[in-house]
């Protein structure tokens, strides 16, 4: 290593004269010493002082650049280094040099800089903010010949696109052509991975779907699907999973998505359909999602209904009741629970047994399908009382629904058992489905929803509980009042924070209570009569006129 030494004396030399070929061959022993000893080499570099040196030769004229800017590649290899690298000002005239014709220099900059800035977000985005973007695209198109070229672009592009200021710059060039372009002359895995690895972040942005869409990826990864399906190489596999992946991840922009549906003529879609009846599971989930992603407006919705995807879906789902593939439940069970939302549907979705199909799926364990299954039954019961009544006679499902009430490790299953039970209650008015729900102890669990942080449960609570207080008094007033809904409602009235239409219902609610004498008895004691009558002034005419209505009522009853 004094040979080292040496070298880096002579190059500090060398570099104050500017004497090429010194210098070259100083560059060249350096080069060689890294190749050897990369951290120790680069240790002696940081503290010999010659990084500061470096930005000044990394001039486009000089004949020694490529190898300047090598040689700051392989030493920012070593975290150590990045730092003084920065702190040198290398950044800049390596960020210059992306503007040259030399293919060695552009390779060896694109590695430094890439190294330089290694997993720092900050200085990613001080690349990003010299507009580093545009350069590398352009770079791409201009010398997508060469390989090592290319694929120092893609890493460029894996990392900048990890940072969402990134996107809106993608998003104003042409790199969802160029990408596609490369991506069609690409036949082998691991290069076609890279590409994949870039588009993924990309195509989070909703601009670059469209792009990336109307640059005719979609019609490469649907061949990509084609040639992998039957293969069961691990490469292929993987390759089909991305593909697949892919293309749902485009459906997910409305505009990418509406082109792709093209009134449901479109081949896309057409070819998408048919991956639901395959027998290769990742084909069939990215099929399920896919149509769950169609089905994000009530046109989309109503077509694919009147064209028999419910049956599809219906048979997709029974092919996985037992010991099925829980990814492609979760996403069938999506599909189907956003065909269920336009209102012309659900009464087909029903005679179509569509209750039935989901009802299978009942004694599953998994959250994600509880909980798709329970929106799912919601959309198709909203406004529908006989399906309604059905399934609210249903004592396995009434049952499971109170069981899940109490599934306090996955909020998003509590809150759907209990807006279920409530709708049942809500579109069928039925005594017997309420009977059914009291008996089954989902009285207490409909009360803690009326205290709900989201208005729109507290709301579906009150309204049901009405219902029950308006029909099954006598039957309920046990567990009305050991949940102590009379405390809660009086809480609701004298919470200034509480919504007009919470007071409202609240008020309702109390009125109906009167009818039973414990209750009535409870309501007295906690002197109700002074939080309503002030609620005679709010400034909403519904709560004024309803707390008249009541004030009146607990008048006449005291």
């Amino acid at each position: 290593m004094d040979n080292l030494s040496d070298t880096l004396k002579k190059l500090k030399i060398t570099a104050a004269d500017r004497t090429e070929d010194s210098l070259e061959g100083c560059l060249d022993c350096l080069l060689q010493a890294l190749a050897q000893n990369n951290t120790e080499t680069s240790e002696k570099i940081q503290g010999s002082g010659i990084l500061q040196l470096f930005a000044s030769l990394l001039t486009p004229q000089s004949s020694c650049t490529a190898k300047v800017a090598n040689i700051i590649a392989e030493v920012a290899k070593n975290e150590f280094m990045r730092i003084p690298c920065v702190d040198a000002g290398l950044i800049s005239p390596l960020v210059q040099l992306l503007n040259s014709k030399d293919q060695e220099v552009l390779l060896q900059t694109g590695r430094a800089l890439g190294n330089i800035c290694y997993d720092s977000h900050s200085l990613q985005a001080q690349l990003i903010n010299m507009g580093v973007i545009p350069t590398l695209v352009k770079l791409l198109g201009i010398h997508c010949q060469n390989g090592a070229l290319t694929e120092m672009c893609l890493v460029a592009f894996g990392n900048l696109a990890e940072l969402e200021s990134s996107k809106e710059q993608f998003a104003s060039t042409s790199i969802a052509e160029e990408l596609v372009k490369l991506f069609k002359k690409q036949i082998e895995h691991d290069k076609r991975e890279m590409i994949f690895e870039v588009l993924a972040p990309l195509a989070e942005n909703d601009a670059i779907k469209l792009q990336l869409v109307e640059a005719g990826l979609v019609e490469c990864l649907l061949e990509i699907v084609q040639q992998k399906v039957d293969s069961d190489k691990e490469d292929d596999v993987a390759e089909l999973k991305t593909g697949s992946d892919l293309m749902v991840l485009l459906l997910l922009g409305d505009e990418s998505m509406q082109k792709l549906f093209e009134g449901g003529k479109g081949s896309v879609f057409q070819r998408v359909l048919s991956w639901i009846p395959s027998n290769n599971h990742q084909l069939q989930l990215a099929g399920a999602l896919a149509i769950a992603n169609f089905a994000r407006n009530d046109g989309n919705c109503i077509h694919m209904v009147d064209n028999g995807i419910v049956e599809k879906l219906m048979d997709l789902l029974d092919r996985h009741v037992e010991d099925g593939n829980v990814t492609v439940q979760h996403a069938a069970l999506s599909a189907l629970r956003n065909l269920a939302i336009p209102v012309i549907n659900k009464a087909k979705m029903l005679t179509a047994g569509v209750t039935e199909a989901v009802l299978k799926f009942l004694k599953s364990e998994m959250p994600p399908v509880q909980f798709k299954l329970l929106g799912t039954l919601r959309m198709l019961i909203d406004a529908q009382a006989e399906a309604a009544e059905q399934l609210g006679k249903n004592v396995k499902l009434v049952k499971r629904l109170v069981e899940w009430c109490e599934a306090k490790d996955h909020a998003g299953v509590m809150g759907e058992s209990n807006r279920l039970l409530s709708a049942l209650i809500r579109h069928s008015k039925s005594k017997d489905v309420i009977k059914t729900i009291i008996q089954s102890g989902g009285i207490k669990h409909l009360v803690t929803m009326a205290t709900s942080e989201h208005v729109i449960m507290q709301n579906e609570a009150l309204v049901a509980l009405a219902l029950i207080a308006a029909l099954e008094l006598g039957t309920a007033e046990k567990d009305l009042e050991s949940a102590k809904l009379v405390q809660i409602l009086h809480r609701l009235l004298a919470d200034e924070r509480s919504a007009p239409e919470i007071k409202y219902n609240s008020m309702v609610l109390i009125c109906a209570l009167m009818g039973s004498e414990s209750l009535h008895k409870e309501v007295q004691d906690l002197a109700f009569l002074d939080v309503v009558s002030k609620l005679r002034s709010h400034e909403n005419k519904s709560v004024s006129q309803q707390a008249s209505l009541t004030e009146q009522r607990l008048t006449v009853e005291s």
